[in-house]
């Protein structure tokens, strides 16, 4: 039993509890089947007396809004909805805009709490505006996409995306509980299964490479969605929660790590447009590859473990070079500009997680553009 229960809710024996036990501000990750259904329970034995605004998208709300509204009703947390559009493109001021005034207009308290339903989007889009409204509501992350079980529901990154860049507005706001229901993934498309994979797959090439071996045997599993499933989950789950813990809010650069892959692939989503040509995970896993790549070039790196990288997200069914993103790609400096509004720039130099191995990566500071310019020309070719 982790700090934050109490006999009346220790988890079913079907699912697993991971702790975040982050000083004032410790919640559980529970993981497993039937979550959703669960939800009011759950939430009312650890927030009694509160009120329940859930923000979704039209997608997720289609597939589990009804159950999930039940579950909170049947708890007597009077739950309220709000519906925003599926997709990237609801990462935005307007809408923003638009669930703070839902959220003020429903009444609700500072006390009262924002249950975020669905994936990647919706959690950063919820808990930003919770994190805002009346300078700061509770909320629980109720991921239902692999992607948002494994990293985003987890750690307190919120924010919005601008034309400038991905994550470019937000805050840390951590949630008070995440309710991972894996029931929820039977849904899911296989191509966003297999964008989740590769945040997975990232926590074992920062520093486990044991966990990438076990991956490079158990994926097929992962990705049919068998018992390695909850296993992966689990697993993906504490090594963030240990990483959130040593560096909540990236002031020490451990947290930093959880970036593998992500200063080449946000600059690729930014110019695809943050659309369905390039998903979150599958532009992560462009950029893992080329972090390897390019500490190959560097001298950092053995070839075998760059292609050892490339070959398991192959066989994960996952892009790593840019000639597999479809349609005309942005030139060099396009990119370069690009990367140069990730939010670990420090007086203009760009920052990368490289790699000395699987399993041994850390964070490069001051790495010229020129550098990674030279890379990208000879990258494109591959």
């Amino acid at each position: 039993m982790s700090a934050t229960e109490s006999p009346e809710t220790a988890a079913p024996a079907d699912v697993t509890t991971v702790a975040v036990p982050l000083p004032g501000a410790a919640y559980d990750i529970l993981i497993g089947p039937g979550l959703i259904g669960r939800a009011g329970a759950e939430i009312a034995a650890r927030f009694p007396g509160v009120r329940v605004s859930v923000v979704t998208d039209e997608e997720v709300n289609h597939a589990h809004g009804e159950a999930l509204v039940s579950s909170l009703g049947r708890a007597g947390l009077e739950p309220e909805l709000i519906v925003v559009p599926a997709g990237e493109q609801s990462k935005c001021f307007a809408v923003l805009e638009d669930v703070v005034d839902q959220l003020l207009a429903q009444r609700r308290e500072r006390g009262d709490l924002v249950v975020a339903l669905g994936g990647g989007v919706i959690g950063d889009l919820a808990g930003f505006a919770s994190a805002i409204v009346r300078r700061g509501m509770r909320f629980v992350q109720v991921p239902t996409s692999l992607l948002a079980q494994v990293d985003s529901s987890v750690g307190g990154k919120t924010g919005i995306n601008t034309p400038h860049g991905k994550n470019l507005v937000g805050v840390f706001h951590q949630p008070s509980l995440v309710l991972a229901d894996t029931d929820a993934l039977a849904s899911l498309p296989p191509r966003h299964m297999r964008a989740g994979y590769a945040e997975i797959a990232k926590y074992g090439l920062i520093d486990d490479a044991a966990f990438f071996g076990w991956l490079e045997q158990n994926h097929a599993g992962v990705l049919a969605r068998g018992p390695e499933l909850t296993e992966a989950v689990a697993a993906s789950c504490r090594a963030k929660a240990r990483v959130v813990v040593a560096d909540e809010k990236e002031t020490s650069g451990a947290r930093a790590l959880l970036n593998l892959g992500h200063t080449f692939g946000h600059a690729l989503e930014a110019y695809c447009g943050y659309g369905e040509r390039l998903i979150h995970g599958e532009g992560v896993a462009v950029g893992m590859a080329q972090a390897f790549r390019f500490s190959v070039e560097a001298g950092l790196c053995a070839p075998a473990d760059a292609a050892r990288v490339e070959a398991h997200l192959r066989a994960a069914g996952l892009p790593t070079r840019m000639s597999d993103i479809p349609g005309e790609m942005a030139d060099d400096d396009t990119l370069v500009s690009l990367m140069a509004q990730d939010k670990k720039v420090k007086r203009g130099r760009l920052t990368f997680i490289l790699a000395r191995g699987i399993g041994q990566c850390f964070v490069a500071g001051d790495v010229a553009p020129d550098a990674i310019r030279s890379f990208l020309s000879r990258d494109r070719l591959l």
